[in-house]
């Protein structure tokens, strides 16, 4: 079963939904666990958005006083939901696998800061273990805990964590929990000012989840829209197919754009008529648009991988713990580059969608359609 889960810091922007429906998408996620959603109430057609796909059955819990909000989904041709209990700081699902026919309860977890609350938690989750003997269990989210000191580094205040350790150790312990090997960053949450980070979110399974899937691990995301990692919970890599060719809104922006595409739509020659003429035309303007893109507006996109990768290389020598000074400077920068750029494309996406309709079918219309022989 393919998991993900994410303090997302609120579902309200478009960056963010977009950036969710790429990790379901290409991970094939089953089901997402999110915390703190920021929203009152949550609608079919937002999780719909969030998913990509209205084959989706959710939960949500409103948290309280603005915080501590959750949103579980799932993609009911993968998971059908029995039922559920929730209460502050969890939503627990009770359904089926509908590949495996198994049982399963997939807990999304929020903890609050403060140690009161977290070990209410904990005895609240203690239960839903307890009285789910039988059926297989996992348990995902913002634990806002450590397990152990080298887990939480660059703290300002002074705090002692061996309660909180000792605590969130034990309710592990005695619930015969695993956690998961990690794969990627040893810590998912960093500060903005790049010098406290910890690992706070995790994936706990139960011993009959982990002798179904042995091999699960999990994968630590790239930080790009939160100052938290996804977590990708997966047992094995799935071999992907090449991926389809795609246009990208951008585009619209870049300036000759429309002249180039509108010369190479009209240079076009192909035989037959009617639609066979507009499929042909369509090949061969795919192909230009693919090497133009390569050539001529690739820079963007290779600026965005190239910022990222930067980050996620800054990030892993943090996680070491040899990352300089003029490195954390560094990264504080990259960081107000990505988000510019993000939000910049996402203005962009906004202003140009209106216009894609009226841009293609300026060049549809430059093509003249016959009728097929004995049409009216």
């Amino acid at each position: 079963m393919i998991i993900v889960t994410f303090n997302i810091r609120g579902v309200g922007g478009g960056t963010k939904s977009r950036y969710l429906r790429h990790i379901i998408s290409y991970e094939g996620a089953e089901f997402v666990c999110l915390q703190e959603t920021k929203v009152k109430s949550i609608s079919d057609a937002r999780c719909y958005s969030l998913w990509g796909d209205n084959k989706v059955g959710w939960l949500h819990y409103e948290g309280e006083n603005g915080g501590g909000g959750m949103l579980s989904m799932w993609h009911q041709e993968a998971f059908i939901y029995e039922t559920h209990r929730m209460g502050k700081g969890y939503i627990a699902v009770y359904g089926r696998l509908v590949k495996d026919n198994l049982r399963c309860v997939v807990v999304n977890v929020y903890a609050a800061c403060n140690s009161r609350d977290k070990k209410t938690l904990w005895m609240e989750l203690s239960n839903i273990k307890s009285s789910s003997q039988e059926v297989f269990g996992c348990l995902c989210g913002d634990f806002n805990a450590i397990r152990s000191r080298d887990e939480r580094r660059g703290s300002t205040n002074r705090v002692d964590y061996t309660s909180e350790i000792r605590g969130f150790n034990s309710f592990i312990d005695d619930n015969l929990l695993l956690d998961t090997p990690i794969v990627g960053k040893k810590y998912t949450w960093f500060n903005s000012n790049g010098l406290a980070k910890s690992r706070i979110d995790r994936v706990l399974v139960t011993e009959e989840w982990m002798e179904k899937w042995p091999m699960g691990k999990q994968y630590v995301q790239r930080r790009e829209v939160s100052d938290h990692c996804a977590i990708v919970m997966k047992s094995m890599v799935k071999d992907w197919e090449p991926k389809p060719f795609r246009t990208i809104d951008a585009w619209l922006s870049e300036k000759g754009f429309g002249e180039m595409g509108e010369t190479k739509w009209n240079s076009y020659l192909s035989r037959g008529s009617g639609f066979i003429k507009i499929k042909e035309k369509l090949k061969c303007l795919k192909r230009d648009l693919k090497l133009w893109n390569k050539e001529v507006f690739g820079n963007i996109n290779t600026i965005k991988k190239r910022i990222l990768q930067e980050i996620e290389n800054i990030d892993y020598q943090d996680c070491s713990g040899i990352m300089t000074e003029n490195a954390r400077l560094k990264r504080c920068e990259l960081l107000s580059v990505s988000r510019k750029l993000i939000e910049s494309l996402t203005r962009l996406r906004a202003r140009k969608r209106k216009q894609v309709g009226s841009r293609m079918g300026t060049l549809a219309q430059s093509s003249t359609i016959r009728p097929l022989d004995g049409g009216v």
